[in-house]
C-alpha cells in the first residue's frame, strides 16, 4: 500500500492481526501515540495463521485514508518485519493454556521472544525502542533483550502503563478527582498480582494522596485498611475482573496504555510507571525487567532515583521483584536466557 516514505517513522506490531493490535493500529496512524507531524509506516508482525486477520486491517486502514499513514507491509517474518524499525511493540504473545504449568509458558514465550529479540539486534534502526505488551511482559522483554547484545539494554521496556492507569481510575473514584488531578504514583515490580501500586508519593491537587484519603475515610488507619484490602487487591487483579465481567481479556485499555508508553517516552514526562532494565536502583538485582517510578526527556525512560521507601512499602516491593527473580532462573534453567 502507498509508496514508502524514508522520513517517516516506522513501526513494527507484532500479533497486529489481534485485537489488541486492531485497537492500536487506528489510532497510531491517526496520529494519537507520536503527534499530527510524524508520518509513519506501519510492519505488522503475525504467524501465518494470522495473516488474513493483519491483511483485513491494512485494508480497513487504507480505507480510512490517515493523512499520517506512509506504508503498511503485512509479514510473518521477523528480519523483514524489523528492518530498520524505530519503534517495536511486541503486542503477540503466547497465553497460559489449560494445563501449563509456569515453565511451559515461559518456554513457549522464549520461543516467540527470543528470535524478535534477535530480529531486533540484526536489522533494527540504530534509535529502535521497543515495548513488550505481551504478557509475562516484563520477563519477554528480559528474553528480548538478551537476544539482542548488541542493542542497548535501556532500548527494552515492559509495559506497566496500563496498571498505572488503573491505579489512578481507582483514586479519581475515591476521592471524586479527575485522572489529571493525580499525580506520582508509582508501580513497582512485576506487571501480574504481585505488583504495588504505590501511592506514598502521590498527590492529588497538590495534596498529598494518603492525607485525602485519611480525610475522606476517617483517620490514617482507615486509609491504609482501604488501600491494603481493596485498592492494591483490585489494582494487581483488574486484569481476571475484566475477563470475569466482560468475558474476554482487556483490549482497548491495553491498546490506550501502550500509546501512552510510547508517546510518553518520545514526547517526554516528569512522571509514570514503566518496567525498564535495572541497573540497581532501589535494590532491584541488575539486569531484571522492574516497573518503577520513571520520566523521559524524549530519549528514553530512566528510573526517578531517590524517593524515601517505607517499611511497608519495602516489603510489598520485595515481593514483586521476588517473583521477577524466580521468573528470570526458571527461564535460565531451561537455557532460555
Amino acid at each position: 500500500m502507498a509508496a514508502s516514505d524514508t522520513s517517516a517513522t516506522t513501526i513494527t506490531i507484532t500479533g497486529a492481526g489481534g485485537q489488541i493490535g486492531y485497537a492500536l493500529l487506528f489510532r497510531i496512524a491517526a496520529g494519537d501515540m507520536l503527534g499530527a507531524d510524524r508520518p509513519v509506516r506501519l510492519r505488522l508482525l503475525e504467524i501465518p495463521q494470522g495473516l488474513r486477520a493483519a491483511e483485513g486491517a491494512a485494508l480497513e486502514l487504507q480505507d480510512c485514508a490517515f493523512p499520517l499513514l506512509r506504508h503498511i507491509e503485512i509479514t510473518d517474518d521477523p528480519l523483514t518485519a524489523f528492518e530498520g524499525c524505530n519503534i517495536a511493540m511486541l503486542v503477540g504473545a503466547r497465553p497460559r493454556g489449560p494445563g501449563m504449568e509456569r515453565a511451559d509458558l515461559l518456554a513457549a514465550n522464549a520461543g516467540i521472544f527470543g528470535p524478535q529479540g534477535a530480529a531486533i539486534g540484526a536489522a533494527a534502526a540504530e534509535d529502535i525502542r521497543v515495548v513488550v505488551v505481551g504478557n509475562p511482559a516484563n520477563t519477554n522483554a528480559l528474553l528480548a533483550a538478551d537476544s539482542a547484545p548488541d542493542v542497548p539494554a535501556d532500548r527494552f521496556t515492559a509495559l506497566t502503563r496500563l496498571d498505572h492507569n488503573r491505579a489512578v481510575g481507582q483514586l479519581t473514584d475515591a476521592l471524586d478527582a479527575a485522572p489529571d488531578d493525580i499525580d506520582r504514583l508509582a508501580i513497582w515490580g512485576n506487571h501480574s498480582a504481585t505488583q504495588f501500586p504505590d501511592v506514598s508519593h502521590a498527590v492529588v491537587r497538590g495534596e498529598p494522596v494518603i492525607e485525602a484519603l485519611s480525610a475522606r475515610l476517617g483517620g490514617l488507619a482507615a486509609a491504609e485498611a482501604w488501600l491494603d484490602e481493596s485498592f492494591i487487591p483490585r489494582v494487581a487483579k483488574r486484569g481476571a475482573e475484566i475477563i470475569e465481567v466482560r468475558g474476554s481479556s482487556s483490549v482497548a485499555s491495553a491498546a490506550n496504555a501502550a500509546i501512552e508508553h510510547v508517546r510518553d517516552e518520545q514526547a517526554g514526562t516528569a512522571w509514570t510507571s514503566a518496567a525498564v532494565v535495572s541497573t540497581g536502583e532501589y535494590g532491584v538485582p541488575e539486569g531484571l525487567v522492574c516497573s518503577f517510578p520513571v520520566r523521559s526527556e524524549g530519549s528514553g525512560y530512566r528510573v526517578i532515583e531517590g524517593l524515601a521507601i517505607s517499611e511497608r512499602s519495602r516489603a510489598r516491593m520485595d515481593s514483586s521483584v521476588a517473583e521477577l527473580v524466580a521468573e528470570r532462573d526458571a527461564v535460565r534453567a531451561l537455557g532460555l536466557g
